[in-house]
């Protein structure tokens, strides 16, 4: 089976690489703006929009204009690339995946990507990189690259420059290592499971938030774009990376463990992006409780539950596993033993006490004890496919485990 792999390593560049590095995002960013303005003309005067061909005609007549010759001198791949995101931008927001394309700002999610893998060496030995107009670049090799690089894309974040390697390679079909189990998401558990292993959060955004407001309100009384506006700015940005690495690293060794250890995962379908909606209302209907939801919003984003579900999603795959999105409703409030469904079920936020039968047990670990999802092969057989059990995290369908 063919297994895509990313590698992602910090960049040590000298000082006239992170130069170009800079110009070379910049000139992507410029050329993403110019085509997306490009579009919103032709559209504000009926025109049909452009498509990928003729933006890089486009292009070409750009690098050719005396005034953006200087585009010629950044890798044309990457520019390329630039308006490819361009036209998937506005793929998705037709398929109404994603809101309507932005123009981009520097320093926000600064990156280029090279497509052309024939005119990139990678010389793990020596840790390094040879990209088109940067030359050879040394970098922090923590492990092997496997595989045939397909693509490199370069970014920034914190004020490092960092190089992610797509790779391809041909494994062997796994064998899934375990049996079921299921998952109930939360913020005082991070993830309970219905083996009773249980997850504690790491609340990686908690740990720092005073911090951060301190940085963050040493940035607005600075006077903005001088010198200590820009030492303060970094300092804001190297405290996010901080949150955002520990964070990544902390789902990555939980999704892990669980997908080396389980052949079939079932997860609650939670629409986090619901879940998390302002409660403040309108001038005409304000909201009650405002405060509270918004800390309770700030909780539940700061355990990053979507990026947990797609690593999970991924690295199942990986080992020929399944995950399974079950529906939420009245999961906290079904008894595992009698089947009882009632709001009363659950009088406290920590307690699930049955009114039935008297089952009591920790509200976390209730939910992932029901049928639905200890032994999903028979609760969603009958609602699924004919041949399928279920549909996987991302919609693909998922095939009979095996006996």
């Amino acid at each position: 089976m063919q297994r895509l792999q990313a590698y992602k390593f910090e960049l040590k560049p000298n000082g006239d690489q992170a130069r170009d590095l800079r110009r070379f995002t910049g000139s992507c960013r410029f050329v993403y703006n110019r085509a997306l303005a490009l579009q919103q003309e032709r559209y504000a005067t009926g025109e049909k929009k452009l498509g990928y061909a003729d933006l890089c005609k486009a292009l070409t007549a750009w690098k050719a204009d005396p005034s953006t010759a200087w585009l010629g001198e950044a890798p044309a791949q990457a520019l390329q690339q630039s308006l490819k995101d361009l036209d998937q931008a506005y793929a998705n927001f037709f398929a109404k995946r994603a809101g309507f394309p932005r123009f981009k700002k520097k320093g926000q999610s600064d990156s280029f990507r090279y497509s052309d893998s024939e005119k990139i060496k990678l010389d793990q030995a020596n840790s390094r990189i040879f990209l088109p107009k940067l030359g050879w670049l040394r970098y922090r090799n923590s492990r092997e690259v496997l595989g045939v690089v397909k693509n490199v894309t370069v970014s920034q974040s914190g004020g490092k420059w960092f190089v992610s390697i797509q790779t391809e390679r041909e494994v062997e079909r796994p064998i899934p290592q375990g049996g079921a189990v299921g998952i109930d998401m939360g913020i005082v558990r991070f993830a309970t499971l219905s083996d009773g292993t249980v997850y504690a959060p790491l609340n990686s955004f908690k740990r720092h938030e005073t911090r951060l407001r301190k940085a963050q309100q040493a940035l607005s009384r600075k006077v903005k774009f001088s010198n200590n506006w820009k030492k303060a700015k970094a300092r804001v940005q190297r405290i996010h990376s901080r949150i955002r690495n520990a964070r990544r690293d902390f789902l990555h060794k939980t999704s892990t463990a669980i997908s080396k250890n389980h052949a079939m995962v079932c997860i609650e379908d939670l629409q986090v992006g619901n879940m998390t909606k302002s409660a403040a209302g309108t001038i005409a209907q304000p909201g009650r409780n405002v405060r509270g939801k918004s800390g309770l919003n700030k909780s539940i984003l700061d355990q990053g539950w979507f990026e947990f579900r797609r690593q999970l999603d991924y690295k199942l795959a990986w080992r020929d596993g399944w995950l399974i999105a079950v529906p939420p409703q009245n999961t906290s409030r079904t008894c595992p033993c009698c089947g009882h469904v009632s709001a009363d079920n659950r009088q406290t936020q920590d307690r699930f006490e049955c009114v039935e039968c008297g089952f009591e047990e920790n509200a976390d670990v209730a939910p992932v004890l029901l049928d639905g999802l200890l032994n999903p092969t028979e609760s969603l057989n009958s609602s699924a496919e004919p041949g399928l059990h279920a549909r996987s995290a991302t919609g693909h369908p998922v095939p009979n485990p095996r006996p």
